[in-house]
């Protein structure tokens, strides 16, 4: 079934990139660099997170309204929080980890299958501007999609059903964000790249839903390149079409 060697991919790629060298030592820059940004968007907010308060709603003076102040600023404040969080992996996806990614997935071709597929010849910064150019729409829908979903929660009675929908969406765009890198290096269109992700969505989903539990969504993160690449390889080989799902 799809949806379990989604899941059984992920653990794969996570232990074959602690058993390699090259890919253990990419993953835990790649770990570094997520942790590094994530730390400075929070501390960016936390800096900040009074003053914004004040902007939107300033303390009331009256007892009767003060309590409702206080859930409306942590309410404001647990919405800032996940905005900076998603600016962080945003900035971290777009001007670093792409091109650790790159390199994680095309070593784990060439570990696993003896020869690595190379991209176009292009110089580095061109190659780097094609990167951060592919990555430009994975992360951006999927931002756009939450938001939706957000509204969606607030404005309508949709919110009970939102609370279950709202996960399945991240994983789904978490497992396609790496994915879509062996497609992307190859030069793919994006609409081709997307409906090689339609067509697999139960994979992405299993893929994907392990990156939603604390803390171990943080190592298998770091180490996602290489699961993706597994699944090109195993599931969906360049030379012959792409199985469906």
């Amino acid at each position: 079934m799809a949806f379990i060697q989604g899941i059984r991919l992920n653990f794969q790629g996570f232990l074959l990139g602690l058993r390699t060298p090259r890919l253990l030592m990419l993953g835990l820059l790649r770990f570094a660099v997520i942790l590094l940004i994530f730390a400075a968007a929070a501390a960016f907010f936390f800096a900040y997170q009074g003053d914004i308060i004040q902007f939107i709603w300033s303390k009331p003076a009256s007892a009767w309204l003060v309590w409702l102040w206080y859930l409306v600023a942590w309410l404001i404040s647990l919405m800032l929080l996940g905005v900076a969080t998603v600016i962080g992996y945003f900035m971290a996806q777009v001007l670093f980890s792409v091109v650790i990614m790159d390199a994680m997935s095309r070593i784990t071709e060439k570990v696993v299958t003896g020869k690595e597929v190379p991209p176009p010849a292009m110089s580095f910064f061109n190659h780097l501007f094609f990167l951060v150019r592919q990555e430009m729409p994975r992360a951006i829908l999927p931002i756009l999609l939450a938001l939706a979903l957000m509204v969606l929660g607030w404005l309508t009675p949709l919110g009970p059903a939102m609370t279950i929908l709202s996960p399945a969406i991240a994983a789904l765009f978490l497992a396609w964000d790496y994915t879509d890198l062996v497609p992307a290096r190859r030069m793919l269109a994006f609409n081709a790249r997307f409906q090689l992700f339609r067509r697999h969505l139960l994979f992405h989903l299993g893929f994907g839903l392990p990156f939603l539990v604390p803390l171990l969504n943080l190592l298998l993160l770091s180490f996602a390149p290489v699961g993706a690449t597994l699944f090109h390889i195993h599931m969906a080989p360049p030379d012959g079409p792409p199985p469906s799902a």
